[in-house]
């Protein structure tokens, strides 16, 4: 049995059978996907905030070995959460946070699920940690590998913004380019995971336990609001578990106690060139069309997201929508974000302030409560998007007549 801390077991969220810890990621009986199960007793605000400040205060709600701190590994986690005045006054909203995941060891939020999937794939035995990915992942996953000491093997579309792919690159691992989509990756590290036996493929066979990194942003927000849940919550959707798991870390919150049982509702953005889940809700339909991304947001264009069901369910259950904007909108969502805050964010992030915006006007989100947005990764990973529109003000000679000349006094 592996050292996995207060994890117990494997449950399918289709039909609720259980299996034994192990690198298993369908169901043997109904096919439907895995997530880890605990029993968690001794968790107290006072332990977790003893805790080092990254994920691993919150290792007792994580499939991570009771030791995961002291083993080398990226330290991601406990990045800022940002009160959004300029931001909120310039779209009318009372109160807005944007939790700032670009302040991760890789610039995005991808460095907490391969954090947990890393400690995990170790514990059951795996001896390289590889992934398919958009980007962000195929950084982490080579920078986590690097710093652990073992082997990383990394495969992305070979359309791939530049700045991912050096960022990649650089940490000297296997990295393959694909020529292809996403899905086209995914299904190739898919064939490849059923033959290499001790690659973990950290979002393929050891799933059930990538996904769940995704839960300490959620106990990050509520901690750092000081223990309570924000009103209202906006996430960009690829894969869709980013969301579905910030979901069910307010739920575990609730349920042990630590913060206070209250409505709260979440609400997902999407890019309108890969907006298959968006489609979905605005249709009220309960699955979802794949469809060909075609969008500037690379990092979100999945067109056959494997949570995109479970999205559904959460928005709609906490009373949320889901949106999706252009690409005009995604780059002038970018440019909102960091002339009002000095956040630079990745086409990810202008995807959430852009349907947080439409979601506004729309009147889909409601402006006096309180909200909190996600900024995924860093706007330098994206620099093409927005390069025909950011420039200087003016070229001049070295003079200060030059400058008069300009009007910019």
């Amino acid at each position: 049995m592996p050292n996995l801390g207060n994890a117990t077991a494997l449950t399918c969220r289709e039909c609720g059978n259980s299996v034994e810890l192990g690198p298993y990621y369908a169901c043997a009986e109904c096919f439907g996907p895995l997530e880890v199960s605990y029993d968690v007793s001794n968790v107290t605000r006072e332990s977790i905030e003893a805790g080092p400040r990254n994920i691993w205060r919150y290792k007792d709600l994580l499939p991570v070995p009771s030791n995961v701190a002291e083993i080398p590994n990226t330290e991601p986690g406990f990045t800022r959460l940002v009160k959004a005045d300029q931001l909120a006054s310039a779209l009318g909203l009372s109160s807005l946070w944007v939790k700032d995941d670009s302040g991760n060891p890789t610039h995005s939020f991808k460095d907490r699920v391969v954090g947990v999937a890393l400690a995990a794939a170790r514990e059951l035995g795996f001896k390289v940690l590889a992934c398919p990915s958009t980007g962000n992942l195929a950084n982490a996953v080579a920078a986590a590998a690097a710093r652990a000491g073992i082997r990383s093997a990394v495969f992305v579309p070979s359309d791939l913004e530049q700045q991912k792919i050096i960022t990649t690159a650089v940490y000297d691992g296997t990295f393959v380019t694909v020529d292809g989509n996403y899905d086209d990756v995914n299904r190739l590290a898919s064939e490849l995971a059923g033959e290499q036996e001790d690659w973990a493929f950290v979002n393929v066979n050891v799933r059930p336990y990538y996904a769940e990194g995704s839960k300490t942003l959620g106990y990050e927000i509520a901690e750092q609001l000081g223990w309570r849940l924000p009103d209202q919550i906006v996430v960009p959707i690829a894969s869709g578990s980013q969301l579905t798991k910030i979901d069910k870390a307010f739920q575990e919150l609730i349920k042990l106690g630590l913060v206070e049982d209250k409505p709260y509702k979440v609400y997902g953005a999407q890019a309108e060139g890969c907006s298959p889940v968006s489609a979905a809700f605005k249709a009220g339909l309960d699955v979802i069309r794949p469809v060909k991304p075609d969008t500037i947001a690379k990092s979100l264009a999945i067109g056959n997201p494997a949570d995109g069901p479970y999205v559904l369910d959460a928005v709609r259950r906490t009373g949320g929508a889901i949106d999706d904007v252009t690409d005009t909108e995604v780059v002038d969502g970018i440019r909102l974000l960091a002339r009002t805050e000095g956040i630079f964010a990745e086409t990810a992030g202008g995807v959430t302030v852009g349907v947080l915006k439409k979601l506004i006007d729309s009147g889909q989100l409601d402006p006096s409560l309180e909200t909190v947005i996600i900024n995924s990764g860093e706007g330098l990973k994206t620099l093409d998007a927005v390069a025909q529109v950011a420039k200087p003000s003016a070229n001049i000679a070295p003079s200060i007549e030059a400058f008069r000349a300009t009007g910019l006094v």
